[in-house]
């Protein structure tokens, strides 16, 4: 049975918009899982250590057949495809790949947590969901309008959308 999700993508290395877009692609690629919509692309400062440069971050809508925790491991292999390392918190990366949403569910457990920590207070985050679905119930935290309402957009900029073959 198919599930909807929603994952968080984010690169400030190794021309961060390309990252994201062939990403994008890679999403495609997992096996019983599709790539229904994306947000287009944002730019953020980073949210961590500020000697960083500023972060391309879209969200994109899956279908999967994959269980939440499988579908982890899959996001984990692209990631380490594109070279991440995970050398400082919050710190500069080539790509992250986040489960923000996973269907209705909320998860808790060591590996995974949803919806994902910090959701409701990221710009970079919320105005993304915002563009695929504003009208969006976020499980455990409310509707998706009031969350962007309490978090306001400083710093954050539309970019356009991604040239790529996702609907």
């Amino acid at each position: 049975m198919s599930v909807r999700a929603f994952i968080g993508l984010g690169s400030n290395l190794e021309n961060p918009r390309l990252q994201i877009e062939n990403a994008l692609s890679d999403l495609n690629k997992i096996e019983g899982t599709r790539v229904i919509k994306n947000s287009g692309l944002f730019q953020s400062p980073p949210m961590g250590p500020q000697d960083q440069p500023d972060y391309i971050n879209a969200v994109a809508l899956l279908e999967t057949d994959l269980e939440a925790e499988s579908l982890l491991d899959q996001l984990q292999s692209i990631e380490n495809r594109h070279g991440r390392v995970r050398s400082r918190h919050w710190g500069e990366r080539t790509l992250d790949l986040d489960i923000l949403l996973y269907g209705h569910e909320q998860i808790c457990t060591a590996r995974l947590t949803v919806p994902h920590q910090g959701l409701a207070e990221r710009e970079f985050v919320l105005y993304p969901l915002q563009k695929i679905q504003p009208d969006l119930i976020v499980p455990g935290k409310g509707a998706l309008a009031d969350l962007v309402k309490a978090c306001p957009a400083s710093g954050i900029a539309f970019l356009g959308t991604i040239n790529d073959s996702t609907p």
